[in-house]
């Protein structure tokens, strides 16, 4: 009897810590959700570095515009407004195309979104706009509040 108890104990529970079979498994299992929380996080914070270039380039754009035509200006023209240089910022054009794609999702067409500060005395113009980030659901999962991207671009005034 001491001998199959022997066989037992050394068959199957010194076997059962010695074997390797299911170790790959395990280690899977441990590693693999905090491989992939961290690859989503890395794509999220690549998303919101590109919507903040966009949103940059096209606050750029709508400066670049105000710049060259001021709307109190005798120079004054039908095409040169802020409207229009909100639409430059928003589409990349100043008459988009019915089925036009806005630069970032969810930032325009609501003209809002823009402030203009006219040209202030030392003759620069000043665009702004404040647009909340729409997170994935890991941003709201792991309890991060809403992320507002703020930017601002100045350009001085130089006419027509």
């Amino acid at each position: 009897m001491m001998a199959l108890r022997n066989f037992i104990f050394r068959r199957f529970c010194f076997g059962f810590w010695q074997k390797e079979e299911g170790a790959v498994l395990a280690e899977a299992l441990l590693a693999v959700p905090f491989v992939t929380l961290f690859a989503v996080g890395i794509l999220e914070f690549g998303n919101i570095f590109w919507e903040r270039m966009q949103i940059d380039a096209g606050l750029r754009d709508a400066g670049r515009y105000l710049s060259r035509c001021r709307p109190t200006s005798p120079t004054y023209s039908a095409n040169c407004s802020t409207a229009t240089a909100k639409l430059i910022a928003f589409y990349g054009t100043q008459s988009p195309a019915a089925g036009a794609r806005l630069r970032v999702p969810g930032w325009g067409p609501n003209l809002a979104d823009i402030t203009v500060t006219p040209v202030d005395a030392d003759g620069t113009i000043t665009v702004q706009t404040a647009h909340l980030y729409e997170t994935s659901p890991l941003f709201s999962w792991l309890g991060v509040a809403a992320i507002t991207i703020n930017s601002s671009h100045e350009e001085r005034y130089m006419g027509w």
